[in-house]
C-alpha cells in the first residue's frame, strides 16, 4: 500500500526539520545541526526498505521487525474466540515500523482502541496502551495483529480496511516511534521463534500450520 523508499507519513516531519534546517543554518551552520540531526533521523526511521517477500499458505510470516520477547498460549475471546498462540514482537527506534500481513486473506475486522502510553516492552502494555486489532481470514482460520503504541510512539496508521484482501507480506500500516507488535495464531500452528529471536517483517517465518 505504500511502495515508496519512506513512508509518506514522514512528509510533515522531513518539511519541518528541513525548512527549520535552512533557515536557521543561514545564521549560523550550528544552529541548524539539531533539526539537521532531526531530519536524517526522520529519513532513517520512515525508511521503506524493499522486501523479497516469499509466499508460502501454510506459514505465517513476522508482521514487524524486531525481537521476539514472549510466546504465550492465550484465550482470546474478542474476536477469535478460542485459545491461540500470542507472539510479542518489540520494535526499537532503530527497526523498520511497517507492519506486514503475516498471511494472504480478507480483513474481517479493523479496531482501534485509544489507550496510555506505556513503555512497549512491559507486560501490561497491550492491555492499556493506545493500539490497533486487524483480523485476517484466509477461509479456513484467522490470524490477529494488533498494533500497539509505546511510550514514545504516538500514533498508530492502518491502511488496511474490513472487507479488502492482503496478500502475505503486503504492507497495511506503520507506528510512528518505537512500539510492540503482537500476532495471534490458532494452535495448529508450529511456533518456529522463541524468545530472543530476531524477525524481519514479511521475511521471518514465524510459524508452520501443521494440520
Amino acid at each position: 500500500m505504500n511502495n515508496l523508499p519512506i513512508a509518506k507519513e514522514s512528509f510533515p516531519f522531513l518539511l519541518v526539520s528541513g525548512m527549520m534546517t535552512w533557515f536557521l543554518y543561514r545564521f549560523d551552520p550550528w544552529l541548524g545541526l539539531i533539526p539537521g540531526i532531526i531530519f536524517l533521523f526522520s529519513l532513517y526511521f520512515f525508511r521503506n526498505p524493499p522486501r523479497k517477500v516469499i509466499t508460502c499458505g501454510n506459514v505465517a510470516l513476522s508482521p514487524a521487525d524486531g525481537v521476539i520477547t514472549s510466546v504465550t498460549r492465550v484465550k482470546e475471546s474478542e474476536f477469535l474466540n478460542e485459545e491461540v498462540w500470542k507472539i510479542t514482537i518489540f520494535l526499537s527506534i532503530l527497526d523498520v515500523h511497517f507492519n506486514r500481513a503475516p498471511i494472504t486473506g480478507t480483513v474481517e475486522h479493523v479496531k482501534y482502541v485509544p489507550g496510555s502510553f506505556f513503555p512497549a516492552f512491559k507486560s501490561h502494555a497491550s492491555d492499556n496502551n493506545e493500539r490497533n486489532y486487524l483480523v485476517i481470514s484466509n477461509g479456513f482460520y484467522k490470524v490477529m495483529v494488533c498494533q500497539i503504541t509505546g511510550f514514545i510512539a504516538r500514533r498508530i496508521v492502518c491502511w488496511a480496511k474490513a472487507g479488502e484482501n492482503l496478500k502475505q507480506g503486503e504492507r497495511f500500516g506503520i507506528i510512528k516511534f518505537g512500539s510492540c507488535t503482537e500476532l495471534y495464531l490458532p494452535l495448529n500452528y508450529t511456533i518456529l521463534v522463541e524468545k530472543g529471536s530476531k524477525v524481519r517483517g514479511g521475511v521471518t517465518v514465524i510459524g508452520r500450520y501443521t494440520s
